[in-house]
């Protein structure tokens, strides 16, 4: 057991402070409807009573299937007050992928917003093993209707359950690089995000947040913080550019969170020109990197708004990229990942985990409250990733003088050619730059001569016309010979993940197929 005299609340804990304190403002906005702060508690307090007559013992896994709904959020959190611990399904990912995260979470509970999910939650809820109830916000052919189980339950006093050592989540990361693993967290590991975030992030004062992108992911982090400040969460369930539009400029929004491919598309979308968006004070983006030419073109058409997150489901946050490290005059900063944030200790460590000299290459290792506990069920990978005490991010990167973090690619991305190691990133830095280039992708392809073929995946700017040889020669005079890709492939799109990263294990089964092995 850990001290109790010096942990931190549980998360549970801070969300009914939070609640508490502004009672009459609006929590939560939505197309169509609102909910106050009352009401959210209230809300909490009759699904405690519901889950508390199931009897499941504590630490048990609930599922979540679902749009961004305000309902939603609140089943989350009266499942970690009721001790309960709560696994998130990536609402785009495969129904092969949800149907694995069900059952290495070992889920007995499924909640699934039958609206946006109906179908595919069906699908789970019969092929699924180890589930033993079923829940549907708004009636469904399966299951039962939480939303009716509530109000039948009646008026039940939200309370805060947990403890810092019960089980508080089990998340999935992106599986970019292979197999997805759920990192497993105790409400002492958890506790910590918020205060985090409001101590490094330039949230507003009181926010107005959109939470666009899926709040089962990093826009979820922002939740709570925004209630903490007495702010609105308004809820947009997937990402319409005309609704964003309309949102920012009707709710006076001035704080939200999205990926560098929804920023592209605004950017290049008629209305932008034509929305009063003078209202926003924090675009955050984070996920993968930014094009600096389409950074550039976002802060002089939106503003100097833009800050730049970086963390990963094992460690959220590590680092920001604040606003002001967004100025045009510097736009080499345009490539860091950012400053440590004041409750992460992040080094750069070489392979035996020494830290290496100021501007060379290591893995960026962290210690923090927030880290996680371990991957579930697997010890092996546990111990390598968190071993001599850090957690091992698998992200290569160098510090400046200042302190400042330049991620130059995965470690499993690293591509070998020629005898060169050669890390993705500093060349899809180097491409991006050029006005030409919406998006690229830099991959390791089989080559008899080379090893791996360095190759660009590029997508083009709209009404771009670019030229393979001059892309190349730019990428040999800013990086040398070694660097320069051998082909260069031009694509109307990327594979992305469900997270809105590119999805580099699709990329290279396209090159690598038929050949004996195959990298990452």
């Amino acid at each position: 057991m850990r001290d109790p005299l010096h942990a931190l609340p549980v998360v549970g804990e801070q969300t009914l402070r939070a609640l508490a304190r502004y009672p009459s403002r609006t929590a939560f906005s939505w197309p169509g409807g609102s909910m106050k702060y009352r009401a959210a508690t209230d809300m909490i307090g009759r699904m405690q009573g519901v889950f508390a007559r199931l009897g499941f013992a504590p630490g048990t896994r609930v599922a979540f299937l679902t749009a961004n709904r305000a309902d939603t959020w609140c089943a989350g959190a009266a499942a970690q007050l009721s001790r309960l611990a709560i696994t998130w399904l990536h609402p785009l990912g495969s129904l092969d992928d949800q149907l694995f995260q069900l059952e290495d979470s070992e889920a007995e509970m499924l909640i699934v917003d039958a609206a946006a999910f109906g179908d595919r939650g069906g699908d789970l809820a019969s092929r699924a093993k180890g589930l033993k109830t079923v829940f549907t916000l708004g009636p469904a052919g399966y299951g039962s209707d939480l939303l009716q189980a509530m109000e039948a339950a009646g008026s039940t006093t939200a309370r805060s359950l947990a403890g810092p050592d019960d089980l508080a989540t089990l998340n999935y990361t992106g599986g970019t690089t292979g197999k997805s693993k759920g990192a497993l967290r105790y409400h002492h590991q958890l506790s910590g995000f918020a205060n985090a975030i409001l101590a490094d992030f330039e949230i507003p004062d009181r926010p107005s947040y959109l939470t666009v992108a899926p709040i089962s992911h990093v826009a979820g982090t922002k939740v709570l913080p925004t209630l903490m400040r007495g702010g609105t969460v308004h809820m947009l369930r997937g990402f319409d550019p005309e609704a964003v539009f309309a949102t920012i400029q009707r709710e006076r929004i001035n704080f939200t969170l999205l990926v560098p491919t929804m920023i592209y598309v605004l950017l290049d979308h008629p209305a932008l020109s034509k929305t009063d968006l003078s209202s926003l004070e924090l675009l955050l983006y984070g996920a993968s990197a930014m094009s600096p030419s389409r950074l550039v073109e976002g802060i002089e058409r939106i503003g100097p708004v833009f800050s730049q997150l970086y963390g990963q489901t094992e460690c959220y946050p590590v680092s920001v990229l604040r606003k002001a490290d967004h100025d045009p005059r510097t736009p080499e900063l345009f490539l860091s990942c950012g400053f440590p944030i004041s409750a992460c200790e992040v080094k750069i460590l070489d392979d035996n985990d020494r830290e290496v000299a100021m501007g060379d290459a290591g893995e960026i290792c962290v210690r923090a409250p927030h880290v996680m506990a371990e991957y579930w069920k697997r010890p092996d990978i546990t111990a390598e990733t968190l071993k001599s005490g850090w957690l091992h991010t698998g992200d290569i990167a160098r510090a400046d003088e200042r302190g400042y973090m330049y991620i130059l690619d995965r470690k499993k991305d690293m591509i070998v050619s020629g005898g060169f190691n050669i890390f993705p990133r500093e060349v899809e830095d180097v491409l991006t730059q050029h006005a030409d280039v919406a998006m690229c992708a830099v991959v390791g392809v089989p080559d008899d001569k080379w090893g791996e073929a360095v190759t660009a995946v590029v997508v083009v700017r709209e009404g771009a016309r670019p030229n393979a040889e001059e892309l190349i020669a730019l990428v040999k005079t800013r990086k040398g010979s070694a660097h320069a890709p051998k082909h260069i492939q031009f694509v109307k799109e990327l594979p992305m993940t469900g997270v809105g990263k590119v999805d580099k294990k699709v990329l290279k089964a396209s090159f690598w197929t038929g050949r004996d092995r195959m990298v990452g």
